[in-house]
């Protein structure tokens, strides 16, 4: 084992874990003040409950021995064998090192899906929904990808989520907006933001965790680290321009929403071809990104679901962009581990690329839908009329955000 490597990644880990309270204040900003609260909760109530979630089944679920491609074993059910041995295959970090690291992904994606249903769902059926959800959609896809499961075998690029953390909860947050259908006077009455600076400071973290998430991707403090981590913000800054640019052509003034905006859907787009990209590509991958969302996001209006927080557009069209671009952009010479994509004289990856994009989205669709139904048939997943116009804050947690 390696001491400087184990460090790094507790530091990653615990960076990748502020991103989720960072997200909490990104969608609370966003919403109206009355549900102020009930959303900053939704993400924090998930890094209780995912975490021994995660714990004591989803992590083997994930990582045990592989079962057809599909899923892992019970090798590590309530993690045994789970300690400060190093891991076979990582043995430069402690097994608990990167159980924890991988921890901290399996509280935020769920996090995400939020805030496609913000302000209209009931508690105790997003509790059963996200509980489910980790095992029946998350562990899954991230056995497929990082756990040895068949994408892995296909030989599909993913150096750090953009299909198992941001096209898996932006499949999923299409199925609830649709499920769980419009907030009560959708496209008839503004749902303004009720507090962007809010906003701002959580994409601020954001930004900042998203370091942990990228550069820690690579396991070790090394080169490719340092990579991933440049290659991140290039990317994040490009797309905050590009987005800012695209807005200011089409609406006539940028926005800071605007710019926060592109500067996540950078980090969304770059976050599989982090470790596998050179910094003038992750550029080009981000500035792209910019203007895709932004178009992403309008597309909510043309075909009539309400994505309260635009997760669809954002993590679904810049997940979907990024795993694409790996496929275009990816070389050897950054990640001997990885495949060069199309313009390194390998086709092929790019139609993998494009099977892991095809496969995230409906599985992840399909399932998330059956577990709606099912938790609707349990607890009701959608609070009464009467309760979302009180405000979530008030009908599910008995509080108010602002004491005016």
């Amino acid at each position: 084992m390696n001491a400087a490597d184990t460090g790094f990644i507790l530091i990653c880990a615990a960076l990748v874990m502020f991103m989720t309270p960072g997200l909490a204040l990104f969608y609370g900003g966003m919403v109206r003040a009355k549900n102020v609260l009930g959303t900053v909760m939704h993400s924090m109530v998930i890094l209780g409950v995912v975490s021994i979630v995660w714990a004591v089944i989803g992590y083997t679920l994930s990582f045990g021995s592989d079962i057809g491609g599909l899923i892992g074993g019970m090798d590590f059910f309530g993690l045994n064998g789970v300690g400060v041995e190093p891991k076979a295959g990582v043995d430069n970090l402690p097994h608990l090192a990167f159980m924890i690291f991988q921890c901290m992904f399996a509280v935020i994606t769920p996090a995400l899906i939020t805030g496609a249903f913000a302000e209209r769902i009931k508690f105790t059926g997003f509790l059963l929904f996200t509980i489910l959800w980790v095992i029946f959609v998350y562990s899954p896809m991230c056995h497929w990808v990082w756990g040895g499961g068949w994408l892995a075998g296909l030989g599909a690029l993913d150096f750090a989520g953009g299909a198992v953390v941001h096209m898996s909860s932006a499949a999923s947050a299409l199925a609830c907006a649709i499920y769980l259908g419009k907030r009560s006077g959708y496209g008839k009455q503004p749902f303004m933001p009720h507090n962007l600076p809010l906003t701002v400071l959580g994409a601020a973290i954001l930004w900042f965790g998203w370091f942990g998430f990228n550069a820690g991707s690579a396991l070790a403090a090394n080169g490719l680290a340092a990579s991933a981590f440049t290659t991140t913000h290039m990317a994040a800054a490009a797309a905050a321009i590009g987005w800012m640019v695209v807005e200011w052509i089409h609406r006539g003034k940028p926005t800071t929403l605007g710019f926060v905006s592109g500067a996540v859907a950078g980090l969304v787009a770059i976050t599989p071809a982090a470790g596998f990209v050179t910094v003038m590509p992750a550029i080009v991958i981000g500035l792209l990104a910019g203007g895709i969302c932004y178009g992403g996001v309008l597309l909510k209006h043309l075909f009539g679901y309400d994505d309260s927080l635009d997760v669809v557009g954002i993590h679904g069209l810049g997940g979907t962009w990024g795993a694409l671009a790996t496929g275009l952009f990816a070389t050897k010479t950054v990640n001997e581990l990885g495949n060069n994509g199309l313009f390194f004289g390998n086709p092929g990856q790019l139609w993998i690329q494009f099977i892991s994009v095809v496969a995230t989205w409906a599985f992840c669709f399909v399932m998330t839908m059956i577990l709606l139904k099912v938790v609707d048939v349990v607890t009701g997943i959608r609070v009464s009329s009467e309760d979302e116009n009180k405000g979530l804050d008030v009908s599910q947690h008995s509080e108010v955000g602002y004491q005016l």
